[in-house]
């Protein structure tokens, strides 16, 4: 499922391609995908207006109209966007397509369906609406809140870190890959956390995240030392070559090295 970092990536392709260009023709080709709209009142609110700008919270894309509300993307499992001009270049799975008065459309594919768009006054109505905690990037996020955030938890340490509510934009892939740069395992509690592990844990979110939107999210340009491109059970540890296990913690597979992590 598309993280805090593919959102930021997805967010960064949307405005280097289709801010500021009036969108000419809205076509929704399934439904399911609009979650508080329909499919008429859409295309009435888009027509000649113009993607301004967007900012991003945790999972969710929020991109702002010149007529002043707010469209809202999730992206499931399978999201993304595409932009293309050539009708040929249309992705398999598109479920809305911006057309744009230049000739070039924005696809916002989704094989499985799993996310969704919404139609809001303002965003600060969305991130309520769906109690979406603080953003693991925000400036504004310091060890003290984060510190604040794990004082009122007792579970696993990666549960805690995925937790949306309390802190928005890490999930399963993530979660593992900033418990192992901590070298903390997944399942310890929260409250056995020494102040050192919780900042330790904080300076590794901030770094992972970072680091993932510098390499486009693709664990194929990750460094050696990153889980991610072996996070598959049996594989060797990119720090001490042990084995890599995998096991259910907090109803998720969770990855990890039990030799680099305590």
């Amino acid at each position: 499922m598309p993280e805090l970092p593919d959102v930021e990536v997805f967010k960064q392709y949307l405005d280097a391609t289709s801010l500021h260009q009036t969108i000419k023709e809205v076509e929704v080709r399934h439904q399911r995908v609009l979650k508080n709209v329909s499919e008429d009142a859409l295309r009435e609110e888009l027509r000649g207006q113009a993607l301004e700008s967007s900012r991003r919270h945790g999972k969710h894309l929020l991109v702002e109209l010149s007529g002043g509300k707010w469209l809202i993307f999730h992206f499931g499992m399978t999201g993304y966007f595409s932009y293309y001009k050539d009708e040929k270049q249309e992705p398999p799975h598109a479920r809305l397509l911006l057309h744009f008065d230049n000739g070039y459309r924005l696809a916002y594919d989704s094989q499985r369906m799993l996310g969704g768009i919404e139609l809001v006054e303002e965003p600060e109505q969305y991130i309520s609406k769906h109690e979406l905690g603080t953003d693991a990037l925000s400036e504004a996020f310091d060890l003290q809140a984060f510190k604040k955030i794990l004082a009122g938890k007792r579970g696993a340490s990666k549960a805690a870190l995925m937790d949306q509510q309390s802190l928005a934009g890490i999930g399963n892939i993530y979660s593992d890959e900033i418990l192992f740069q901590a070298g903390i395992h997944p399942k310890k509690s929260v409250s056995d956390l020494t102040e050192q592990e919780a900042r330790s844990l904080y300076q590794a979110m901030k770094r992972v995240l970072q680091t993932a939107i510098r390499n486009q999210a693709d664990p194929q340009q990750f460094p050696d030392s990153y889980l991610i491109p072996h996070r598959r059970k049996g594989e060797k540890c990119p720090q001490c070559s042990g084995e890599v296990k995998q096991e259910k913690i907090s109803g998720r597979t969770a990855y990890y090295c039990p030799t680099c992590q305590t």
